[in-house]
Formats: structure tokens, sequence, C-alpha cells
């Protein structure tokens, strides 16, 4: 029997990969949960729940006693710029000491969850990137990519200096169900299907993808990825522009979509607006963050081409995916 640890089992990809682990025969899994951490989507689940944090290293190197394979999924994903220390200290700092863990403990493999943020944009003309390109620390948004750049930067020193095994996994933007906080990318889904969405950028787009099919891939990147490579979780279909993405979320819902472009520049007064005067003064992170307009001005595109080949990466209906999120947001979802 193999015994996986999964951070961030709470999160949205974190709780579809330990139902994905579930469905393995050979697998125990343990979940590490922050003290007082609300964990609805483990409720029922037969998941061993340690307490620790990725700022606290004894709490890790004890959560890791017996493990044989860890799933670091767990990050801070604020795109506020004032929360920039604790964004470095957790995503940067906290999985480093989490690796230098488990090199000490002697994992057979862990698979690493960075993210597209630190492959970086589609070139000017709309060409996809693939693992082959990082993101110019220039352009960060925010701390969270700037976070998740230097945590990978670091995760694949670790691996060629130190003999960390570890394999990288970098999910595009997931939709579906259990997305209970919601993620950025399901806010979208929830406004355009509830009517709420008054307007679009143009420029923006994003790769689209069953969160279903990430998790798959996380457990994929265990059994076949290669110590040290990157792979792109994503849809080969996924690539759509902002019109197409509000358009099928409103559809799957039986709405009219939202028609309504919203300029760059009148996007990007209103965030600076919120996010230092509005935010502060509510007391609640920005509903509109500097770093998420700055990043809708890119469509962030993506190729899949290298998980589909060599983890036999699952591709399922899109269609499918926006009607279970769509679903998921209803006052009372299927169970």
């Amino acid at each position: 029997m193999t015994v996986a640890l999964v951070t961030g089992a709470t999160g949205f990809i974190g709780a579809h990969v330990v139902r994905a682990l579930l469905a393995q025969d050979d697998v125990e899994v343990r979940a590490l949960v922050r003290s007082g951490s609300d964990t609805p989507a483990l409720h029922g689940l037969p998941v061993q729940r340690l307490t620790g944090d990725l700022t606290d290293a004894a709490s890790l190197r004890h959560a890791l006693t017996g493990v044989d394979v860890l799933f670091h999924l767990a990050a801070r994903y604020e795109l506020a710029q004032s929360d920039h220390d604790l964004t470095m200290q957790t995503n940067v700092a906290g999985t480093i000491a989490l690796m230098r863990a488990a090199i000490d403990a002697g994992l057979e493999r862990v698979v690493y969850t960075s993210s597209t943020a630190a492959v970086g944009f589609a070139d000017p003309h709309g060409v996809p990137a693939d693992e082959s390109r990082w993101l110019d620390p220039a352009n960060a948004a925010g701390p969270y990519e700037l976070s998740k750049l230097r945590a990978e930067r670091a995760l694949h020193a670790l691996v060629h200096e130190e003999g960390l095994p570890a394999v990288i996994v970098n999910p595009t933007a997931p939709i579906g169900p259990l997305d209970l906080r919601p993620t950025p990318t399901g806010r979208l889904i929830r406004d355009a299907a509830r009517g709420r969405l008054p307007g679009y950028m143009r420029s923006a787009g994003l790769n689209i993808v069953d969160v279903r099919d990430v998790a798959q891939g996380h457990v994929l990147a265990w059994r076949r990825g290669r110590i040290g490579e990157r792979y792109i979780l994503g849809h080969q279909d996924g690539n759509l522009t902002m019109a197409e993405i509000v358009t099928r979320a409103a559809r799957a819902a039986g709405r009219r979509p939202p028609r309504l472009p919203v300029p760059y520049p009148l996007a990007r007064a209103y965030a600076q607006i919120d996010e230092r005067l509005i935010s502060p003064r509510l007391g609640r992170p920005p509903q509109a963050p500097i770093a998420g307009v700055r990043l809708a001005r890119h469509r962030l595109w993506f190729r899949v081409d290298k998980a589909v080949r060599e983890l036999a990466l699952p591709q399922s209906s899109l269609n499918t995916a926006f009607h279970d999120a769509v679903a998921s947001f209803r006052p009372n979802p299927p169970a």
C-alpha cells in the first residue's frame, strides 16, 4: 500500500486529487490541513487528516513520517499587492522547506503543483505557450505569479542539485464541481451563469479544462511523469477568449450571455480604486485586484501536447465541464 500525503487537499484541485487517489486500489491518503481549517471538501472521505502549516517546518517533517509520495498543492492564492510578504513566505519559503523535508524523509516521488503563471503568456500573435517557456519576472502581474515562478525555479534546482524526485505539473484554468471558495475562474463562471456579469475584457483568454482531468493528471504525473520535467495540464480545445467562456457559461445556465466588452483603461482604473481605496476601508480583499486586470490583458493560452503524449492526460468534454460547474453554483446543486 502506497501512502500519499496531499497538501492543499481542502482546495479546489486538491479535493479532486484526493478523490482521484482514493479511486486507486493501492493508495492510502493523508491530508495536511491547517489548524482550524474548514474542510467540507473532505467530508465523508476515508482520509487521515494531519495538522500542519507550510510556515511550520516541524509540522511538515512530522506529516511526512511514513509517507511514500507527496502531492504538494497548498499555496496562498491572493492577487493583492498588500499580500506580497505572506505570499512569498508561504508559496516560496514554505515550499522549499517542505521539499527539503521530503528529501530528508527519502520519499519515492513528489508531484509539485506549480501554475501556468510560471510559464507565461501566448505570444503577441496568440500562439499558445508550452513547457519550454518561462514567465519573465518583470512581467509578473502580482505576488502570486512571482511566487509560483520563484518556487518552481527553486524546486528545479533541488531536483538537479540535491536529488529531489519531483515531477512538476502546471494546471491551466480548471472548472467543475467543488469550487467552494470559488476560484477567480469559478467566480467568472458563476456570475455569467447568474446573469450578474455586466461585461468582460475582450483582450482576455484562458485555457479551460475539467478539474477532474487535472486531478487525474496529478496521479498520472506520479505514475508516468519524468523526474525534473514540467507538464501543462489543460485541454487541447480549451484555448478560449473571454467572450467564448462567458457565453458558454451563460448558455449552460439557459441565460443570455453578456455582450458588453470592458476597455482595459476602464477596468484598470476601477481596479486601482478598489484595491487602494475601497478594499482597505471595507476591510475586505479587492473584488478587482490590479494583478487580475493586468493578467486579463493577455491570452493565457497553452499547448498540452506533452501531457497528453507522455501522461495520457484525459481530454474530457468541455461542455460537460461547463455544465457541471454551473450546476455546482446553483442554490441546491446535485449531489
